[in-house]
């Protein structure tokens, strides 16, 4: 099975994340989407980073409608900071009858030379990138295993949809209904 890796904090996964895999899914022969819930990322330190299993919650209820999107906690049990390539070779290991690319947005390839052992996942696993509106500076987009994917460039993040929690302001039509009731009823990001 081909599957798509799309690992990200999700704190909290909203509407623009959803809307990039159904496009994935929609522009290549990946059959899955998995959203691979980031402990903690290497390139990110933040202190409103809601608890991992919290999250791996959200992002359940976010996709329990769609059979080709799965939640994935892999790196929970992995050493941390957890480095892409370490996942990828674990699920690799885990899977060895499953081929996985990453999904990544178009302003990360442009910093993708910084990742540890970036040209091994390019060798052995491969992109999708969704363009973010940046304008292309990377010679990454012309390497024949960066496949640009076209998608929704919508301003929505994570940040923007905090700092509305904390002052009390709706976040109805940023996430999906399940993850807003969730986070009223257990008070995240407050």
């Amino acid at each position: 099975m081909k599957i798509a890796l799309f690992f990200g904090s999700f704190n909290p996964i909203h509407h623009g994340h959803l809307m990039i895999a159904q496009a994935i899914l929609n522009q290549t022969d990946v059959q899955q989407i998995w959203f691979v819930v980031s402990p903690q990322n290497p390139h990110k330190k933040s202190k409103s980073l809601l608890h991992e299993f919290d999250r791996l919650d959200l992002v359940e209820r976010a996709i329990a409608d769609n059979y080709q999107f799965k939640s994935c906690d892999i790196e929970f049990s992995l050493t941390k900071p957890s480095y892409t390539i370490d996942t990828l070779i674990h699920l690799s290991e885990k899977y060895p009858n499953h081929e996985f690319e990453l999904i990544l947005g178009g302003d990360n390839l442009e910093q993708f030379k910084s990742w540890k052992n970036y040209d091994k996942i390019l060798d052995y696993f491969g992109l999708y990138v969704y363009p973010r509106g940046e304008v292309p500076t990377s010679d990454l987009w012309d390497h024949p295993k960066v496949k640009k994917v076209n998608a929704p460039v919508l301003h929505i993040s994570a940040t923007y949809i905090r700092e509305c929690i904390q002052k009390n302001q709706s976040i109805k039509y940023l996430v999906p209904d399940s993850v807003e009731q969730l986070i009223a009823q257990k008070k995240f990001y407050i």
